[in-house]
């Protein structure tokens, strides 16, 4: 057989057909003029270029569209190893046990011993049998199961591979691990991946329609543009097509076109010093306070900006009324101006930032200074509420030199700091303070106006005690944010906090502790 005339391109991840068998280019070694090539089975073979070059049967593999990341093509007795197919085979035999009590899953022709009592199908049920199969898989030896590929198999697993076997036989139990990467399917073409990404813009616009009506879309979209001659694919391969582009597409319509509405690329900011990004957030107070000790009790709001890099609360202001854009100003302000020690604060509170001497920071700021950072931001994330949109507030933030970078429209993980902020101020302060509201109405106490007994004062000053007492040095190992004195500031961020109280006297997480720590004021 002679060769077609024209240039064999050798590119690293190509594939040729010598002799009939596919192998894969490996390494290229220019200097050396030679290629590694790796069969389908089988040793890797170095092979120089002059060799292909004159090679008689030496033909390019055309590649396979490809396909977006993560899916799987659909697995044969050919993609498999000698050692896969007999773990296979096992997996299949102990889910035929488990489905009808014979590992051949032919009552008819039963092996020695079956059906075993665990698994009769005259005398147990379906789940009795896959609880039995999972404490049998469970007592076997570690090292054992784990070469047999049986070291994970539950309930929930044995029921997973039951469906899979019902719809592709042995294969069903075969690990997804095992194969290759998809290179994509043939049926999706330029003009029905167009169809996809138009009917999925139209679905975002209308309100939420079912598959078979977004597959309507797609075929009515191919017969306008491209004509009848452009095959469709099933509906089955558009549905599973779908849901490996977009996801299963549970959320409410109005929340999917908001993310929609702001492509971020799939990008995400990564916080990497302390100023950089600062979230502003408003919520009711859950704690009845008053106005002046024999005023009546009501809801104030509470205004918290929150250090993204260190989740420091580096401000936070109460209001009796709803904030205003003056307020937002002043608490801005708050934050590029260090907070002096109050009356009653002792020495564990004063100033414990590690590279800057208390004494520098004193003179500078004319007064001691508490433990809580102060810097001017440089980004400035908050919602969509009037005063946080006010344009005087926008000229002031920009006189300050910060970005305005508001949150997406319906999208509270935009700013999921501060909302667990105050998730922890309510579960650690609030709930042990009295007049406290709980979550909602239905969790609400028989009279907690009549419980409060804390002024507006008060409470601004026992929230700033524990700010600085409580919140600012807890301890996290080696994750940030941890501000505690003789301390480096860690390069990493943790998600979920383990609480502690003073940095040097108290280190038990208990609420009754945190009242202890931080004492009401009067």
């Amino acid at each position: 057989m002679t060769r077609p005339a024209g240039l064999l391109e050798l590119s690293l991840g190509s594939t040729l057909r010598l002799d009939q068998q596919e192998w894969a280019v490996a390494a290229i070694e220019p200097q050396f003029s030679r290629v590694l090539l790796r069969p389908t089975r089988g040793e890797p073979q170095w092979r120089t270029i002059r060799w292909l070059a004159y090679h008689l049967d030496c033909q390019p593999v055309p590649e396979a569209p490809a396909m977006p990341k993560g899916a799987h093509h659909l697995t044969t007795w050919g993609d498999l190893t000698e050692y896969q197919r007999s773990v296979v085979r096992l997996r299949a035999a102990h889910v035929n046990e488990v489905e009808t009590g014979f590992r051949s899953r032919d009552p008819h022709q039963p092996a020695p011993g079956e059906p075993r009592p665990a698994y009769d199908p005259s005398r147990t049920t379906l789940g009795q049998r896959r609880k039995a199969k999972a404490v049998e898989l469970a007592s076997l030896d570690e090292q054992e199961a784990k070469l047999l590929g049986l070291d994970q198999m539950s309930e929930r697993t044995l029921k997973r591979m039951a469906a899979k076997c019902e719809e592709r036989g042995a294969l069903g139990c075969a690990d997804g691990r095992w194969t290759r990467v998809s290179q994509g399917r043939h049926s999706i073409t330029e003009e029905i991946r167009e169809a996809i990404f138009a009917a999925r813009a139209e679905s975002l616009r209308r309100s939420k329609m079912t598959m078979k009506a977004k597959s309507v879309l797609i075929h009515q979209y191919v017969a306008e543009k491209f004509g009848p001659q452009v095959e469709v694919p099933s509906y089955r391969t558009l549905r599973e097509v779908w849901l490996e582009w977009f996801g299963p597409g549970g959320t409410r319509q109005r929340y999917a076109r908001s993310a929609a509405a702001v492509d971020t690329g799939r990008v995400y900011p990564v916080v990497h010093r302390p100023g950089q990004v600062v979230a502003l957030d408003t919520t009711p107070l859950p704690v009845k306070v008053r106005e002046r000790t024999f005023g009546d009790p009501v809801t104030a709001r509470l205004t918290l900006a929150l250090d993204l890099y260190t989740h420091s609360a580096v401000a936070f202001r109460l209001t009796l009324v709803s904030e205003t854009s003056v307020d937002v100003a002043m608490l801005l302000r708050d934050v590029m101006l260090p907070l002096p020690m109050r009356e009653g604060w002792g020495p564990e509170m004063e100033w414990p930032f590690p590279g800057v001497p208390a004494q520098v920071v004193a003179e500078f700021a004319g007064h001691k200074v508490a433990g809580l950072p102060f810097f001017a931001p440089e980004t400035v994330t908050t919602d969509h509420g009037s005063p946080f949109k006010n344009h005087d507030l926008v000229d002031a933030q920009r006189v300050l030199g910060c970005n305005i970078l508001p949150a997406r429209v319906l999208r509270p993980t935009d700013k999921q700091a501060v909302e667990r902020a105050f998730g922890a101020l309510r579960s650690l302060l609030f709930e042990e303070l009295p007049g406290y509201t709980g979550v909602d109405v239905a969790d609400r106490g028989v009279d907690p106006e009549a419980d409060a007994v804390l002024t507006l004062a008060q409470m601004e000053r026992t929230i700033a005690r524990w700010i600085v007492q409580v919140w600012q040095n807890r301890k996290l190992g080696e994750h940030a944010p941890a501000w505690a004195p003789g301390r480096s500031i860690p390069r990493t961020r943790c998600s979920r906090p383990r609480w502690s109280k003073a940095a040097s006297r108290c280190r038990s997480p208990s609420r009754s502790c945190i009242t202890r720590c931080c004492p009401l004021t009067t």
